[in-house]
């Protein structure tokens, strides 16, 4: 799975590569991204990409209660075509969600676990595939949700999880956010980032708490 992620990118780097003119609201680093908190994600409206906040586990049009969403913070490659919960955003609302790393947490030997931060190994911004859907509460009420697409780990993932976020190269966000780029097309990119491309780094046991959020969180163990 992916639960927990970081974006602590310049504002400038994260308007560049996403082409935006500005953002919505203030912009702070963030050590420590959790699920059920409000993230940045990006979609495009057919001309230009514009970026807000989305809250972290998607909740279907169909679900009863917000709570689904805590169930939802990803949905799984091999099955998000078909899948109920996702289907029709699959195939009309898809987003980029910006990132720069990643925790996941190995399991040792004696049963206790170890996080590590993934990142790319130049160290750049990247995007995760994502979904996003707007659930109506009974009392009227819009919440904007999204999750986070996962698939097989690649070699380097293998040796500390099961599953890893499907990481979009830089060149393939925009046939991403595209409305009409083909289902075919769109499998072929939920594959597993290159393992070459990205590094794996122990980080300290503090990250499992969310309340903390500083850039200590991000330093190797």
């Amino acid at each position: 799975m992916c639960g927990r992620y970081t974006l602590v990118v310049s504002i400038e780097e994260l308007m560049d590569h996403y082409l935006i003119e500005n953002l919505p609201e203030p912009f702070a680093p963030r050590y420590n991204i959790a699920p059920t908190q409000m993230v940045l994600a990006v979609i495009n409206d057919g001309s230009k990409n514009q970026i807000g906040q989305l809250k972290w586990g998607l909740v279907p049009t169909w679900s009863k209660t917000e709570k689904e969403g805590f169930k939802m913070i990803n949905a799984r490659a091999e099955t998000v075509v078909d899948k109920p919960a996702f289907r029709t955003a699959f195939q009309r609302k898809r987003c980029l969600i910006p990132a720069d790393g990643f925790y996941e947490w190995q399991r040792r030997p004696d049963g206790s676990k170890q996080p590590y931060r993934i990142v790319l190994k130049d160290v750049e911004l990247f995007s995760f595939a994502g979904l996003y859907e707007t659930w109506i509460s009974p009392e009227g009420n819009k919440v904007s949700t999204c999750t986070i697409i996962t698939t097989t780990p690649n070699k380097l993932m293998a040796n500390i999880h099961d599953r890893m976020p499907v990481i979009l190269p830089h060149r393939a966000e925009a046939t991403w956010l595209n409305k009409e780029t083909p289902t075919a097309d769109l499998t072929e990119l939920m594959q597993p980032y290159p393992d070459e491309e990205l590094e794996a780094y122990p980080v300290s046991s503090a990250v499992g708490n969310v309340k903390n959020n500083s850039d200590e969180l991000i330093k190797r163990n």
